[in-house]
């Protein structure tokens, strides 16, 4: 399957004000050489304003920098602020690719309906991306695992304190090069099952990627800290008892191995986040040949799977990292290791196999890639 090019899309117009100074080619490559992740950012963003009368307009490429509001505006009181997160590859030949930016804008969309904000056009969401990637083309680092982070964001900005939707929104999107997430070797994490917190409940924003969800998981990230884990396992509202997620990302289950490995992700409940490289590895996963479905998981069957064998191996995924493996449990209820405490073998070759196609180390075989740059 050919993958499409952004050049054959219809984009919204947005006009453009270079940076008068911007960051100096040698500044730059000092960056690049050791980026980090959202540490640095690019010359320039992009923002379009919304208001009930005009709807979208004033679409424009501007030098990054700082937000002024005034302190009655919306988004600080009421928290109408929704984001995304995606990233731009650099191929070997210099081209510059998209990974399935037409997902994070379906999604970005969800999340503005859920807080009722008003969504943004596709053509102004993917139009954006195009804008500020060719403006800063040269930030988009080369080789490994680097790539271009970009994020997506947009703000209730009416100024006054009645509870209500606003009526102005401020849709921005900014973008930082960034490093390979492990870059020292993959490195296993061990996770805390949190039972005094909740990340979701059934019609919350669990679903939504919006400010508020990531503000509440800070006392439980804490909480895992305390406990000597790197990162919090969230549970069921109701019972406390079903596996959700781990902190920002999905989590997969790896049943058996070789030839008979199979995986499970928890299914989306309404208080999960469909997360793109979720949706990604089902796919990818059967192109290995390996079955793959969604159910669900408790915290009980997780330790005994572990206990007796049967899961092998338990991954988180998301944008940043692609792939963690996950190495060692820590709860109230005992602590246990998942498999020999290591990066399983199904774990890395799903992350491999999902690496090569958003590099163009692989063909693309279902059209995920949009080149955004020619070579």
């Amino acid at each position: 399957m050919t993958s499409p090019s952004l050049a054959d899309t219809h984009l919204w117009p947005i006009t453009a004000t270079p940076h008068p100074s911007p960051t100096t080619p040698e500044r730059r490559a000092e960056i690049l050489a050791n980026p980090g992740f959202g540490q640095h950012y690019t010359d320039h963003m992009v923002r379009a304003t919304w208001t009930a009368d005009e709807g979208w307009h004033g679409a424009e490429l501007v030098p990054y920098q700082p937000l002024t509001f005034d302190p009655a505006t919306n988004f600080l009181h009421y928290g109408q602020a929704i984001f995304e997160g995606m990233k731009a590859y650099r191929h070997a030949d210099g081209s510059i690719w998209l990974y399935r930016p037409l997902k994070n804008a379906t999604r970005f969309n969800n999340s503005a309906r859920r807080l009722a904000m008003a969504e943004v056009p596709e053509e102004l969401f993917i139009g954006s991306i195009a804008a500020l990637v060719s403006a800063d083309r040269d930030w988009v680092p080369s080789g490994g695992e680097t790539s271009l982070y970009l994020r997506p964001f947009m703000l209730g900005t009416e100024v006054g304190l009645g509870v209500r939707p606003s009526n102005t929104y401020t849709y921005l999107l900014i973008a930082s090069p960034a490093g390979a997430y492990f870059s020292k070797g993959i490195h296993p994490v061990t996770v805390w099952l949190s039972d005094d917190y909740v990340r979701a409940a059934p019609g919350g924003t669990g679903e939504a990627k919006c400010a508020g969800n990531y503000a509440a998981s800070l006392i439980a990230q804490a909480e895992a800290a305390q406990h000597g884990c790197d990162q919090v396992v969230w549970l069921d509202a109701a019972e406390h008892r079903w596996i959700e997620e781990m902190g920002g990302m999905n989590l997969y289950f790896v049943y058996g191995t070789g030839d008979q490995a199979r995986l499970m992700t928890p299914s989306l409940t309404g208080a999960l986040l469909p997360g793109v490289t979720r949706d990604s590895l089902l796919t990818v996963a059967q192109d290995l040949g390996i079955k793959a479905e969604e159910g669900r998981i408790s915290v009980e069957e997780w330790k005994a799977g572990c206990a007796s064998g049967e899961i092998t191996e338990v991954f988180a995924c998301g944008t940043a990292a692609v792939v963690t493996p996950v190495g060692e449990v820590k709860s109230r209820m005992g602590n246990w290791t998942v498999g020999n405490g290591g990066a399983g073998e199904v774990t890395m070759r799903l992350r491999q196999a999902l690496l090569d196609i958003q590099t163009g180390a692989v063909p693309d075989r279902h059209a995920w890639m949009h080149k955004i740059i020619d070579a």
